[in-house]
């Protein structure tokens, strides 16, 4: 079963995506992670995303198009990806779409966290102070916030269409948020 989680930053898809990895026996891909490994590599790409991650912008989509494409061909994955945070512009998604039809795989289910902008802020500010992440400085989460608003619509109206998506209020509780998408996997 393939699955897309997508939301605005601090939305809980990292957390919901651990959950559905463990309960489907899936694979999560996190672009947010995968970037993280190519900054620790210090590799090419990593200096370019860094930039642009430390500038609030979203990483350009050759780049995240370009590190997902083996993922997805993966035939271990097949059949078990649990996106998280990708597809984020609608280059990216119509590229998934492609990607999959040649690798012969759909998406089953896509699962829109919404939550606004004044849950995230403080969700951002705990998860800072538990994970310390070097991305989830305020100004850099604001300005990622109001990125991810403007690029990610034409996301959200391209796959709200679909019979297959779900929108979930991304700001109650992580069990609650657990129990909504279970009820729409019927696991």
């Amino acid at each position: 079963m393939n699955i897309i989680l997508f939301g605005p930053p601090g939305a809980g898809k990292g957390t919901q995506a651990k959950y559905l990895v463990e309960k489907l026996n899936g694979y999560q891909i996190s672009t947010g992670d995968i970037l993280r490994d190519e900054i620790t590599k210090n590799s090419e790409i990593g200096k370019m995303i860094i930039n642009d991650m430390n500038d609030g912008k979203f990483v350009s989509d050759k780049i995240v198009n370009l590190l997902i494409k083996s993922l997805i061909f993966d035939p271990q994955k097949k059949g078990k990806l649990i996106f998280d945070g990708y597809p984020r512009s609608l280059s990216q998604a119509k590229n998934l779409d492609k990607l999959l039809i040649d690798s012969n795989q759909k998406i089953d289910f896509i699962f829109f966290l919404n939550v606004n902008k004044e849950t995230i802020i403080e969700r951002i500010k705990k998860r800072k102070t538990i994970e310390n992440r070097t991305d989830d400085e305020l100004n850099t989460i604001l300005k990622r916030y109001d990125t991810y608003m403007v690029t990610t619509k034409p996301v959200l109206d391209f796959y709200s269409k679909n019979s297959n998506f779900q929108e979930i209020d991304g700001s109650q509780e992580i069990d609650e948020i657990t129990t909504k998408i279970n009820a729409f996997l019927n696991v």
